[in-house]
């Protein structure tokens, strides 16, 4: 049987990557505050831990203690994001944070149900802008050259950035964009799915064969200008109703960070989140789902900024700026500290 997580002698063979950890944790602070962002911490316990229709929740409940409030469930986060745009909305401006959140179901040498995410958020910052910023906090915070598995990333590099259409039309031969309805549902027969899968499935299915494999290898890549259907909190593209202003980074071979030129039109995420909620609870059943956010539809609704947001993995941070294998190297308790 292995050691506790505790164990010194388990602990000594993850000392050099933890120390390594904390530096980062403290460049990662400076490189913010030298832009102007403003740390914050928001509430780990909330109604709703994210809108996400394939993210599994840790719930809780609230119980009331000399007659203090209602019982109620809630759930552990599994994203600060919609706190941190109710901060956007109350006047607070650039701001990040080091979150602590959860999603039940997630483990491997890349995931652990309680991990930690960096998010920060700057209004009237555009998409390109957020790249860039996302590409310099990278370059500064590890070597140049950065590890993971077979792939060696170049750091000095610039990063490349791909469209979703373009990457499906060299490495896929398919003409992605034309499987999108004119309301921006997805064609999946158009798309080339196998048997009863749906649009998503497909496409899933070959981002995941033909696409990722291929990003963010020699140098860093951003994959940008999702469709439609995968806009989650993103706003449309107004050149291209087809597409949305969002992208995802890759270095060292994995995905790093995922981003949005932020939806700000209150009623078109309201229809967004029916639709996630609906179809949530017909995959996963309503145990395990949960409601709208209706506090936070109300906040964009008095009025959020325009400007754009990341939620960047910072364990999988660690691991490339130390040379880790495993997420679990970068956990001071590791990825089950009590298994």
């Amino acid at each position: 049987m292995a050691n506790p997580t505790w164990h010194p002698e388990r602990l000594a063979a993850r000392l050099p990557f933890l120390t390594a950890r904390s530096r980062l944790t403290a460049a990662t602070r400076a490189w913010f505050a030298a832009r102007g962002y403003q740390e914050v911490e928001t509430p780990c316990l909330v109604p709703a831990p994210g809108m996400e229709v394939h993210l599994r929740g840790f719930s809780s409940e609230y119980q009331p203690h000399l007659g203090q409030g209602e019982r109620r469930k809630l759930w552990l986060r599994t994203s600060p994001e919609l706190a941190l745009k109710r901060l956007l909305v109350g006047g607070a401006g650039p701001v990040f944070e080091l979150a602590r959140v959860w999603r039940n179901g997630e483990i491997g040498s890349r995931h652990a149900p309680e991990f930690t995410m960096l998010e920060w958020y700057r209004p009237g910052l555009p998409l390109e802008g957020l790249m860039d910023e996302a590409e310099a906090l990278v370059r500064q915070l590890c070597p140049r050259l950065v590890a993971h598995e077979e792939v060696t990333t170049d750091l000095a590099l610039p990063f490349e950035r791909i469209t979703c259409a373009e990457a499906f039309d060299r490495w896929v031969g398919i003409d992605l964009l034309a499987s999108i309805r004119p309301d921006g549902s997805g064609d999946a027969a158009a798309l080339g799915a196998r048997g009863d899968e749906s649009w998503e499935e497909a496409f899933f299915r070959l981002l995941l064969e033909h696409v990722e494999p291929r990003l963010g290898r020699e140098r860093g890549s951003f994959l940008t200008h999702w469709p439609t259907p995968q806009a989650a909190l993103a706003r449309r593209d107004p050149s291209d109703p087809r597409v949305a202003l969002r992208f995802e980074m890759f270095v060292g071979g994995i995905e790093l960070a995922n981003a949005f030129d932020e939806l700000t039109d209150a009623p078109e995420q309201a229809a967004r989140f029916a639709h996630d909620v609906a179809e949530r609870e017909r995959l996963y059943g309503t145990a395990d789902s949960w409601p709208v956010d209706e506090d936070f539809l109300a906040a964009l609704a008095h009025g959020m900024p325009p400007g754009s947001g990341i939620a960047l993995g910072f364990d999988r941070l660690a691991m490339l700026a130390s040379g880790a294998r495993r997420v679990e190297d970068v956990l001071w308790m590791g990825g089950f500290p009590y298994a």
